[in-house]
């Protein structure tokens, strides 16, 4: 892959190359040479990242909004659909090392691993150049999503406000299954009320899966 080629298109250079090598990499290509670090680390660090500097640029930007609709807004642009269509934005999918496996089955297209790669992607940037070049790549993303017509379907967002009315109330969401090989992964999730199991979900992702888990639980509640 040509690492200098994707630092033109995301427009930054890496100090430390290794960074970007390694939010490149894919679980499946990392197993399959048998060492290396995979991505899977700085996705969730990125996801951090992400998440602060888009509730940074909506607090001051969409001042005008609720809390409640910022929230809804800032689910949306950090969605798996939204980060899906952020990583086709920078040809992402022709930088990631994949697996054989994983490349025959169309992986450079797979919406989750190309999700999980831009994230990877944002704490490489934030960890080599520091949350100001981090803040500059993730706006590049956010401030037009913000403003366009994009889905606000949400349904862990929805289910956190319901049970925050009650403080007494604790939602938790806890992976117990995992299934298939690399390149077909199946997550299943329960949510609980404090110590109660209202809902179950699988998917291609923990986020999928939660996401499933939280319209099972909003089902259980007679909300959808």
């Amino acid at each position: 892959m040509n690492i200098k080629q994707f630092e033109e298109i995301i427009g930054y250079s890496f100090n430390n190359e290794n960074l970007i090598k390694t939010a490149l990499t894919h679980s499946s290509y990392a197993n399959e040479r048998g060492f290396g670090e995979c991505n899977e680390r700085l996705e969730f660090l990125g996801d951090s990242v992400l998440g602060v500097v888009t509730a940074d640029y909506f607090y001051h930007n969409l001042n005008h909004l609720p809390e409640g609709e910022m929230t809804k807004r800032r689910a949306a642009c950090a969605c798996e659909k939204s980060l899906y269509k952020f990583a086709k934005e920078i040809s992402l999918g022709e930088f990631i090392f994949l697996g054989k496996g994983e490349e025959n089955m169309g992986g450079r297209d797979r919406t989750s691993i190309l999700a999980d790669a831009f994230e990877a992607v944002i704490a490489a940037i934030y960890l080599d150049g520091g949350i100001e070049n981090a803040r500059k790549f993730v706006l590049r993303f956010v401030t037009k999503a913000a403003n366009e017509n994009i889905s606000l379907k949400d349904h862990k967002t929805e289910l956190q406000e319901i049970i925050q009315k009650n403080p007494d109330e604790h939602l938790s969401y806890v992976l117990v299954g995992e299934s298939g090989p690399d390149h077909d992964k199946r997550f299943e999730v329960e949510v609980l009320l404090n110590s109660n199991v209202i809902g179950c979900g699988t998917g291609r992702s923990k986020k999928l899966a939660e996401q499933e888990a939280a319209r099972q639980a909003l089902e259980l509640l007679g909300i959808k």
